[in-house]
């Protein structure tokens, strides 16, 4: 069987952290920023996790399972 090719979109929003979480940036932080608070753009500036729902999908996609 060949190998799975990743998708080049999933490559470049994820990260897999040591215990296999899934690190993902928040939407919202590119632009139309002057009617957002200072405390909403902080919170959207740190990093998130994955839900656990999405974890097998994005996975797939980045060709691991």
């Amino acid at each position: 069987m060949p190998k799975l090719k990743t998708k080049s979109s999933a490559k470049k929003r994820f990260k897999l952290t040591g215990s296999g979480k899934i690190k993902r940036k928040h939407a919202f932080k590119s632009h139309i920023l002057t009617k957002k608070s200072k405390k909403r753009k902080l919170r959207l500036t740190h990093s998130g996790l994955v839900h656990q729902s999405d974890k097998g999908s994005i996975l797939q996609q980045l060709a691991l399972s």
